[in-house]
């Protein structure tokens, strides 16, 4: 790797670490630029605009999200093993910052901001192959149903922990309906 090429990886470490502990709503470019240890001017050195931090940054983010998920099974299982693994990992309170860093995506996403629906659909979709890649079924259709289904309750964990509702009914995230 290049100096330059170090030096826009240390960067963006920085940028990583701080969208994590401060969210998205802190993401201006003078803060980013202070996270970075750089000026506003010299953060748009090392990239385009704005977009392109975000872009970018983001693109950090999954990378250590998709490093820390490795130390999950990798082979192919049923969708209850695998919703276990899923919620225990969620559950994992150094996992918390991205969990909580992909809400605000969605709401972003939500209100119809185009930058952020493509960057909460290309992120979506890349956890969607994965947890396909880990289920077990007759067929990739059906897995991706099935994996689509297990997204949409982990997303759903994932809001009632937001608002404090995840310890309100013991038990209730434990197993997939109909599975035990």
């Amino acid at each position: 790797m290049s100096r330059a090429g170090a030096r826009r990886a240390e960067i963006l470490d920085r940028l990583a670490d701080f969208v994590l502990a401060e969210g998205l709503v802190s993401a201006s470019l003078r803060p980013l630029a202070q996270a970075a240890g750089l000026s506003d001017r010299m953060l748009l050195y090392y990239f385009a605009d704005k977009s392109a931090v975000l872009s970018a940054t983001l693109e950090t983010v999954v990378a250590r999200l998709t490093l820390g998920m490795e130390r999950l099974p990798a082979e192919p299982r049923p969708a209850e093993a695998l919703w276990r693994d899923l919620l225990a990992f969620s559950m994992d309170p150094e996992v918390w910052p991205y969990l909580r860093l992909w809400l605000e995506i969605a709401v972003l996403a939500a209100r119809g901001d185009p930058f952020w629906r493509a960057r909460g659909e290309a992120i979506g979709l890349g956890f969607l192959d994965w947890v396909v890649a880990r289920l077990d079924g007759p067929s990739v259709e059906a897995r991706r149903i099935e994996a689509a289904r297990l997204l949409a309750r982990l997303d759903g964990v994932v809001v009632l922990r937001a608002v404090g509702l995840d310890g309100a009914v013991p038990g209730a995230f434990t197993e997939l309906p109909g599975a035990g």
